[in-house]
């Protein structure tokens, strides 16, 4: 079987529901099986067990293919004499605890994050964390070229609540973080905090987590799983998901409002203004708290963090700010990197939400992230501040956006490099183009002059045919200047699809 097409970047993932059969499913039950057979000859190399002495979890998210995908797993392991434990309905950080919970060697999700209700994947994890792109390509490999068939149906899975578990384990942090201020058993008294799940999985947490706490989670929306998604995109980074978690905040007057991603890697926030607390916002927040004890620690972020963050996190903070390559398992291991050569990094965060402390195993965990969040808030509280007063002095770029670009071309990858590499030679010849310093992946270049003031960075996508163009600037109608420019050098690309630009108001 060809399966190495289902490789995405650290996860594997491919069509897996269809409506009339209009779509190939890619993501068939024998290729579930066959990945997953791969996977416990990698856990045995790995650990040295016997495929008998192993014991895996298996969870999934709220895709309509998931039950059937799960059985093709939990099939396949019995079969092959692993101990299984189902855990059902669970968010993808759950499923890594696991590991240190629930006495488990590995677990498999099932899970395509934000995708379409369509979609549906595989994420692996052993007690060191996710599996790397490489590992995921050796077993993608292997399961190519030997069948994998469940032969015994003789055992059975052993069912268990580990949602419940893994909510003891955040309410217990959260009673310890503000014990101090309030009643120990119910500290979120007097809180009301809106809970958007998208129809995800994240409703454990306002059902699970705050309210049992004490907290009103009466204004929360979309907390039924739903795999078709009919509200809106789980996806914190949805123009649509996070306006309908500021309207519920706001309209309901709650202090803080949380939206997750389908699976709960990931998260954002809004203040009780209604206020995103999102992107370069929510990298400030969550570096203010993981500096705390932390003095001088390095925050390593992803490439399209603002220069406005940069400042923040150095200055006012007293920390590093380490950008690197886009992704969040490259942030991670930048910072586990730094960490094992005795650098203090006690954060990797991208803006698109994925938050790892590396007090939490370094684990991206949406949950725990709005976990750390409340309770520097109920701590705020008791001082009579906000979560707002610790980004007051966080400088935001007065225009910002990004531009996709599509490569028309069959070797899209030999292709961007090219016209990234043109504009490193144009940023060399021209005196208004500066190469920035911290261009860890494509071409970030800066412009200084008083009517831009601000800088484009120009990369290629981790895993699709496309060009994102993130521009900045710190005046009003500088990111229309700085595009234009950075058009004038694109356009002799024919194989690049140059319709972005024009999305943007008055572009000529």
């Amino acid at each position: 079987m060809k399966l190495l097409n289902l490789k995405s970047g650290t996860d594997v993932r491919g069509v897996a529901s269809s409506r009339n059969g209009e779509r190939e499913i890619e993501l068939t039950d024998e290729a579930v099986m066959r990945i997953t057979a791969s996977f416990v000859m990698f856990m045995c190399a790995k650990t040295g067990k016997d495929k008998d002495e192993l014991s895996v979890a298996v969870g999934h998210d709220s895709r309509v293919s998931a039950q059937r995908i799960k059985k093709a797993v939990i099939d396949i392991l019995l079969s092959m004499g692993v101990s299984v434990k189902d855990c059902s309905l669970c968010s993808t950080p759950a499923m890594f605890m696991t590991t240190k919970l629930a006495g488990c060697d590995a677990a498999v999700q099932i899970t395509a994050s934000h995708h379409p209700w369509d979609r549906n994947g595989l994420k692996f994890f052993t007690g060191d964390g996710g599996l790397s792109g490489d590992e995921i390509t050796k077993i993608l490999e292997v399961a190519e070229k030997y069948e994998a068939v469940a032969y015994d149906t003789s055992r059975t899975a052993a069912e268990i609540d580990f949602m419940s578990v893994y909510c003891e384990y955040l309410k217990n942090l959260i009673k310890k973080g503000v014990n101090s201020y309030t009643n120990y058993e119910k500290p979120l008294e007097g809180l009301k905090i809106a809970v958007d799940a998208g129809n995800g999985v994240g409703g454990f947490f306002a059902k699970g987590v705050l309210e049992p706490l004490g907290a009103d989670v009466s204004a929360s929306r979309y907390l039924e799983p739903d795999g078709m998604f009919p509200n809106h995109i789980p996806n914190p980074e949805n123009e649509e998901a996070m306006k309908s978690i500021c309207e519920a905040t706001v309209n309901s007057g709650a202090d803080l409002g949380v939206i997750f991603d389908t699976d709960v890697d990931r998260a954002a926030c809004v203040s009780a203004d209604g206020k995103e607390i999102n992107r370069n916002r929510l990298v400030a927040l969550a570096a203010s708290i993981a500096l705390e004890n932390n003095e001088g620690g390095t925050i390593v972020t992803d490439s399209v963090t603002s220069a406005g963050l940069t400042e923040f996190i150095n200055e006012k903070l007293g920390g590093v700010h380490r950008r690197f390559k886009r992704g969040y398992k490259n942030v991670i291991d930048e910072s586990i990197r730094l960490c094992k050569e005795g650098v203090n990094s006690p954060l990797a965060i991208e803006t698109s939400g994925h938050a790892a402390f590396r007090e939490n195993y370094f684990l991206d965990d949406g949950a725990y992230l709005i976990t750390k969040i409340i309770i520097k808030m109920a701590d705020l509280r008791a001082q009579g501040k906000t979560l707002d007063s610790v980004i007051k002095d966080l400088r935001e770029p007065a225009e910002q956006t990004e531009l996709r670009f599509k490569i028309r071309e069959e070797n899209f990858r030999e292709y961007g490099e090219k016209v990234i590499k043109h504009l490193e030679g144009v940023a060399k010849l021209k005196p208004e183009w500066e190469l920035a310093g911290d261009s860890c992946e494509g071409v970030k270049v800066l412009f200084n002059a008083p009517d831009k003031n601000g800088f484009f960075l120009l990369r290629l996508s981790v895993h699709d045919p496309v060009m994102p163009m993130n521009i900045e600037s710190a005046v009003s109608g500088g990111v229309m200047k700085i595009a234009f420019e950075a058009y004038e050098e694109l356009k002799i690309f024919g194989a690049l699809d140059m319709e972005a630009f024009h999305s943007l108001k008055n572009f000529e």
